[in-house]
């Protein structure tokens, strides 16, 4: 019996000896702790508000509960149905058409054997993570200009009318969708680019040997060697799935495509900070999350079952 409890109790032994030991790493790990339990996990009483009719006087404690009210009020509301859809169908349109772009200008550029030219293309490719969003949205504006835009000014150069693409509620999504492409295409590759670096080059040498072509050798070689990188990504992208962040939403909204352009995000910012209904919009903020977190959870184990590879 003794033996039993001896077994039972080594494992957390070696696991403070460790601690011990390397005192110094889990100091360093301090701060980052501490920060995410102040910043990370104590505000998260906070989501009792959905449930309660919150009064700043009263406080989180002392408000009055009301269940599920605030969610029922959710999915009768005349705007939740146009926010799901615009926000689902932004983030299908950047998990289709964006999520690709970073994987494939990585294999282009692992490519290309002159240094400085691959260096250039990426300093050019990179540039726009740096700008500021709102910078970004400013610079959109004035492209898409109906009176001086570059784009206008092309279309009428070929005998066409300017258009007002700002005013176009259909139009929204894929101006947010291509300009986002644009502007994290090239921070997004870094990842698959330092990925790519870890193929084994006798692997590429070998298919030298036997002639193999360029794309044989990234069908072949390259993909399967990013591969977990691939999903691993892609997954995280999947649990981001209804989380559109508000900035470049809301400011290039306007009252005319409104309709196509209000999302989750900016629905909450403007009925909890503009109209000061914080319990209502910590019930669609929760939902929100909740959703990602079930979508993430499926996406790893569908994961886990195809391909072997997962977060947890």
């Amino acid at each position: 019996m003794t033996n039993v409890q001896g077994r039972a109790k080594r494992p957390a032994s070696v696991v403070w000896k460790s601690i011990l030991k390397h005192w110094q790493l889990y100091v360093l790990l301090l701060p980052a702790i501490i920060y995410t339990i102040i910043f990370a996990y104590k505000p998260m009483y906070g989501i009792l508000m959905a449930f309660e009719d919150f009064s700043i006087k009263r406080g989180v404690w002392g408000s009055e509960w009301v269940g599920f009210d605030h969610f029922a009020r959710l999915f009768k509301s005349y705007w939740f149905p146009i926010i799901l859809k615009n926000t689902l169908v932004i983030s299908l349109l950047n998990l289709i058409l964006g999520f690709p772009f970073p994987i494939i200008l990585a294999l282009l550029l692992n490519e290309v054997k002159n240094t400085k030219f691959r260096s250039t293309i990426q300093t050019i490719s990179y540039a726009p993570h740096f700008i500021s969003t709102a910078v970004i949205c400013g610079m959109i504006l004035l492209f898409l200009s109906p009176s001086n835009g570059i784009i206008n000014k092309f279309l009428n150069m070929l005998g066409q009318e300017s258009v007002f693409f700002m005013q176009h509620a259909g139009m929204f999504k894929w101006i947010y969708v291509i300009t986002g492409i644009w502007q994290t295409m090239g921070w997004s590759s870094i990842i698959y680019f330092a990925a790519l670096s870890s193929v084994d080059k006798a692997l590429l040498e070998a298919a030298d040997i036997d002639g193999a072509t360029r794309m044989q050798k990234i069908r072949f070689i390259n993909l399967p060697a990013i591969l977990p990188t691939i999903v691993t990504m892609l997954i995280l992208q999947c649990g981001r799935i209804l989380s559109v962040g508000y900035e470049k939403v809301f400011l290039l909204q306007t009252d005319t495509n409104l309709v196509g352009s209000e999302i989750i995000s900016t629905y909450v910012y403007k009925v909890g900070l503009e109209q000061s209904d914080f319990s209502f919009s910590t019930a669609i903020n929760l939902l929100n999350t909740v959703v990602n977190c079930v979508v993430l959870i499926i996406a790893n184990k569908l994961s886990k079952k195809i391909t072997k590879t997962g977060l947890f």
